[in-house]
């Protein structure tokens, strides 16, 4: 349980970030989304943070969090560990303070996750499998040098940096009935959950988690900190294997409930966020809005805020993701069949899918496969599909020409 005197003392740090970060940061924008609140029958709104300065929520603790080091103790170097969102939210800041930022990610870290916080002016450095890994080493070089780590998610001016965030959804929506965040290390929602706790007495406050990576709802359901050692999402941004003790504490006692998604819930999230909302969104950003498209968050009747918490997408992940939709969601499909191996086979497939109104985005052709008949060809076709019942009249048209396609799954 968290005491009273720390809640306090946050409230007047969350007052305080809203200050010193004016200016400096934007107010993001809480808009409603009609196909959401549709689907889910709800009010739903998205509380825009991967439109913040370095594509995410980060930059609020972490500007904060150094700002009071550079004021108060004249800090010229900060050192922090993180494999994305902090990393480049540590950067930046430290870059618009004149202060020097040592950042450790692990050594198998995306490029493009690395390229941008070497681009905010950070030393980037590589180590170590896991963040656990880069964590320690980063430890140990603010010990050796005697230099201010500036931890992701467990310190009170991390926590209340982000806070700013609930204060700012109060303002822009007074009567909301439910605000879902994502949860890695509980940050974010901690924050959240003290500004929003102390303005509003309706409020419920929802966290996140992957089925995969789910550290804090197991420590949340079983009321003690549980360690998770394996661990696996696309949701990398939220990936962490032992929740704080800061932020379990005010979890346990803030926040309302813990739910998780599941990996194609969140993908598919990914993908409706995209296309009906026009916005990117990463993985572990896009956590909110999928427990509500799953219906693992009730928002019927409701007044719902999902936290989109970051949008720096690995752009070959999010390609995946599109695809995969796209297929699990029919409007794309696979068909293959086997033909004999010779001049004009093909067109005869060919002919009837552009008469049915099919797009071809792929074209498979096998023949070294030890289990088709020598003077054969399998082939596989990937297809943008028209309508939903496309699919059974092109195999049913392909049938009545003797050619026996079926769908892949």
């Amino acid at each position: 349980m968290v005491s009273q005197a720390v809640l306090e003392e946050l409230t007047v740090k969350i007052k305080e970030a809203r200050e010193m970060l004016q200016g400096v940061i934007h107010v993001t924008p809480l808009v409603s989304n009609k196909t959401f609140s549709d689907l889910s029958g709800g009010e739903v709104y998205l509380k825009l943070e991967n439109l913040q300065k370095t594509g995410a929520f980060k930059v609020r603790g972490a500007y904060y969090k150094i700002s009071k080091l550079v004021r108060t103790r004249g800090v010229r170097k900060v050192v922090t560990a993180s494999s994305g969102n902090h990393a480049q939210g540590v950067a930046y800041s430290a870059s618009l303070l004149g202060v020097e930022a040592v950042v450790v990610m692990p050594r198998y870290t995306p490029f493009y996750k690395v390229n941008a916080a070497r681009g905010y002016g950070a030393r980037v450095i590589l180590h170590g499998e896991t963040y656990d890994d880069a964590y320690l080493y980063a430890s140990e070089i603010a010990k050796k040098e005697s230099v201010p780590f500036v931890h992701p998610f467990d310190d009170p001016d991390i926590i209340a940096g982000q806070g700013t965030i609930g204060v700012e959804i109060y303002e822009q929506l007074p009567d909301a009935d439910l605000v879902l965040v994502p949860v890695g290390g509980g940050g974010l929602i901690s924050g959240i959950a003290v500004a929003l706790k102390r303005l509003s007495s309706r409020v419920k406050v929802i966290g996140v988690q992957p089925r995969g990576a789910p550290a804090m709802y197991m420590s949340y359901k079983q009321g003690r900190i549980v360690e998770t050692p394996q661990v696996f999402s696309i949701a990398d941004g939220v990936i962490v294997k032992k929740p704080g003790e800061l932020t379990f504490s005010i979890i346990q006692d803030l926040v309302d409930d813990m739910v998780l998604v599941d990996e194609k819930d969140i993908a598919r999230a990914v993908f409706m966020l995209l296309e009906r909302a026009k916005t990117v969104a990463e993985p572990a950003g896009a956590l909110a809005v999928a427990a509500v498209l799953s219906g693992s968050v009730d928002v019927k009747g409701r007044k719902a805020v999902c936290v989109v918490s970051g949008g720096n997408a690995d752009p070959s992940l999010l390609s995946r993701i599109i695809n995969q939709v796209l297929y699990l969601e029919g409007r794309q499909v696979r068909i293959r069949g086997v033909l004999p191996d010779r001049p004009g086979q093909l067109k005869r497939v060919i002919d009837p899918i552009a008469e049915l109104g099919f797009n071809i985005v792929e074209i498979e052709h096998e023949r070294l496969n030890p289990l088709i008949s020598p003077g054969m060809a399998q082939v596989t076709l990937g297809l943008e599909v028209p309508s939903p019942d496309a699919v059974e009249k092109l195999l049913l048209k392909l049938k009545e020409l003797g050619l026996d396609f079926t769908v892949v799954t």
